[in-house]
């Protein structure tokens, strides 16, 4: 039985499998999509801010 995502750009159903290079993603137009994405920075990791190391604690 074979997994079946949905490509998170474009939503179209991918069998997840080796032969798709692309997996997650449906095709490479939807890959580079989601990596334009991130370096626009539209999405962010959550993170907590550094520490001050001259604060005391």
């Amino acid at each position: 039985m074979t997994t079946v995502v949905e490509c998170p750009t474009c939503s179209a159903k991918v069998e997840w499998k080796p032969e798709n290079k692309f997996r997650p993603f449906c095709s490479e137009r939807c890959k580079k999509i989601d990596l334009g994405a991130w370096a626009e920075e539209k999405y962010a990791i959550p993170a907590a801010p550094p520490k001050d190391p001259h604060e005391e604690e």
